[in-house]
């Protein structure tokens, strides 16, 4: 296991519910028993806070933990698409990162694809998320 995948599981600034958010989304990988939950605070359709929590393997904490991070202070948009790229990611090796998400980088290799379904989940809860848009 890579440990630079644990140093950024092991950051958890982000881990933590959000009692009065105003979006939420918890799912469940079905493969291998994965779970998260996460809560959003949005104002003026900019992320202003983003908690996550759940019983989920290190590569799905480590995505939680990159995902809430670059959220912050980011377009609720720029968000789900980055949400759709991750997923193109392990389709067709489309290039994930732009110069705002760049941290991805340490996640989105070629040799976590056997993780994917790990590594999505965060991004399929906000995707789920994002249909409560307004």
């Amino acid at each position: 296991m890579d440990l630079e995948i644990i140093k950024i599981a092991e950051k958890s600034v982000n881990n933590r519910p959000i009692k009065n958010h105003t979006h939420f989304s918890k799912q469940k990988n079905h493969l291998c028993g994965d779970e998260i939950h996460i809560s959003l605070i949005i104002k003026n359709d900019k992320i202003i806070s983003f908690g996550y929590e759940g019983k989920s393997c290190i590569y799905c904490q480590a995505s939680a933990s990159l995902l809430s991070e670059v959220s912050i202070n980011q377009k609720k948009l720029k968000i789900d698409e980055l949400c759709n790229n991750a997923n193109l990611f392990f389709k067709d090796d489309k290039d994930l990162v732009g110069k705002n998400f760049s941290k991805l980088k340490k996640l989105f290799k070629k040799e976590n694809f056997p993780r994917k379904e790990c590594i999505l989940l965060p991004f399929k809860t906000f995707k789920k998320i994002k249909k409560s848009f307004k």
